[in-house]
């Protein structure tokens, strides 16, 4: 066990987190990093409405006996989705915490609050992590520039990020962007973050549903494999160079989009269809940084047991010998 404010809000062994990946994160993959000492997140914009949720949780706690989490993402853009049936779900399952993200929670924080559900809020700024400690929430995750899917637009790394947010909070924090094994922990942990938040490293696990065919070849990709598309426009996120990608961004370089007019290469319908048909080239799929930093596919099991050895060899042994 490694002991933090994470692990005692949450009442985990480790201070690891699966965050809620669109279309990944479903039953199997965060049951396995719950069961694994950590916990999962379920994601609800997955599923078609709160009834599908609900059936979700259901299958989770299946294969679990352990706490799941529902990440709750509120991209203005996510137009039609069901979030009263969400949050119902949510709370009527009795999940142990909510993930938010992408816009203002204070909607949901007290509906949360008050079924005994921890509240997490994602954020990429140390602006917008006092503004959800303001609003009640229970912890943050501080997404860094280096991390898969929207870092914001202010372009800072997880390492100056990481102990400015930690500086200021009084509440847990989560560091997200960068990690996938035991070095990245014991680097959160020395910059002030009480745990880590990964997301591209549990796409690279047996568990997750991600094609075969996609995985090899992320299993190939350095740390110069991801761009930023949408900056014109100011809606950032980090995807994988392909050709789709490869093409919006000649868009964005001729001037005058906007969202709409890249959305057919963009769109959350053509990267999740092209993650399930393991289509490498059909569309924007999303993934950090540390891609550079995965080789392997290792069950959830094996992943965090690894980087719990890891982060402790490393304290007891390289730093111990450095700084002794």
């Amino acid at each position: 066990m490694i002991r933090t404010r994470i692990t005692e809000l949450l009442g985990i062994d480790v201070p690891i987190v699966q965050g809620g990946m669109r279309w990944a994160a479903r039953a199997e993959l965060s049951a396995a990093v719950t069961n694994a000492g950590g916990i999962g997140f379920l994601s609800a914009h997955t599923l078609p409405d709160g009834a599908a949720l609900r059936a979700e949780i259901a299958r989770a706690r299946q294969l679990t006996q352990g706490p799941i989490g529902v990440n709750l993402t509120l991209l203005p853009s996510n137009t039609g989705l069901d979030y009263d049936g969400y949050v119902a779900a949510i709370v009527e399952s009795g999940v142990a915490a909510v993930e938010t993200a992408a816009s203002n929670p204070a909607r949901f924080v007290p509906t949360f609050k008050s079924a005994g559900i921890k509240v997490i809020h994602k954020c990429t700024t140390v602006r917008h992590a006092l503004k959800a400690e303001q609003l009640g929430v229970d912890a943050v995750s501080i997404d860094g520039f280096e991390c898969a899917g929207h870092p914001g637009e202010d372009d800072v790394p997880g390492l100056v990020l990481i102990p400015a947010a930690a500086a200021k909070l009084r509440i847990p924090m989560l560091a997200c962007g960068g990690f996938a094994d035991g070095r990245g922990l014991v680097a959160a942990l020395a910059l002030g973050a009480d745990g880590i938040n990964m997301g591209t490293r549990f796409l690279l696990t047996r568990e997750s549903p991600l094609h075969p065919a996609i995985k090899t070849r992320m299993l190939e990709a350095t740390e110069r494999d991801t761009v930023l598309v949408g900056r014109s426009y100011g809606d950032s996120s980090r995807v994988l160079r392909n050709r789709v990608v490869a093409e919006a961004l000649a868009m964005e370089r001729r001037g005058g989009v906007q969202h709409g007019d890249l959305l057919p290469l963009l769109g959350a319908d053509r990267w999740m269809k092209a993650m399930a048909e393991g289509d490498f080239e059909g569309g924007a799929i999303p993934a950090g940084m540390v891609i550079g930093l995965i080789d392997d596919l290792p069950s959830c099991a094996e992943l965090i047991a690894r980087i719990v050895a890891e982060a402790r060899a490393l304290v007891g042994g390289r730093l111990r010998c450095v700084l002794g």
